[in-house]
């Protein structure tokens, strides 16, 4: 578990899923997740992360508001096989959006992914079209290393690997 000043990083819980569900069905919050989901298939999505923790001892964050307990978003260290690097992503519910909450929960995280888990880089996958996106992985310091690609069934998906090193990571914050 990581704390923030205004969020709790940690595993998910059944509790998580209600939330969850409603961020994947939203069409523009899930516009670069995969696109809309019934629940159904957005259960299979949150059992892969908790069965990540379960079975490696990593995978995204629930992000949850400290004051309330509130089910805000996932972010967090995601390295499925055949993946381009070992990224740091996020997902956002459509109501905690443009509040903050991305850039606090994923810079604590790219903490905890050099800090804890020995990580040398961190990339994030991320849209061309996705310019809110692109605008936190600037805000955290990473840059465009140009286009990837991601792991069948998600070859077709057109992605740029956004990242930066430990090293440069640690310069900007002065860790």
């Amino acid at each position: 578990m990581i704390e923030t000043a205004r969020l709790t990083l940690r595993p998910p819980v059944m509790e998580d899923f209600p939330r969850w569900a409603e961020m994947m069905a939203d069409p523009e919050a899930a516009k670069f997740l995969g696109g809309p989901q019934p629940a159904a298939s957005a259960w299979r999505g949150f059992m892969t992360m908790a069965g990540a923790w379960s079975l490696t001892g990593v995978s995204m964050f629930s992000l949850v508001e400290r004051d309330t307990g509130l089910w805000l978003g996932r972010v967090g260290p995601w390295t499925p096989l055949g993946w381009p690097g070992t990224e740091v992503g996020w997902g956002l519910h459509p109501d905690a959006q443009g509040k903050g909450y991305g850039l606090e929960a994923a810079a604590a995280t790219i903490d905890f992914a050099f800090d804890a888990l020995g990580w040398t880089e961190v990339i994030h996958c991320i849209d061309p079209d996705n310019t809110p996106s692109q605008r936190l992985a600037e805000r955290l310091g990473s840059r465009n290393l140009g286009p990837t690609r991601l792991p069948p069934p998600f070859e077709a998906v057109r992605v740029d690997r956004w990242g930066q090193s430990r090293e440069a990571w640690r310069a900007r914050t002065g860790a």
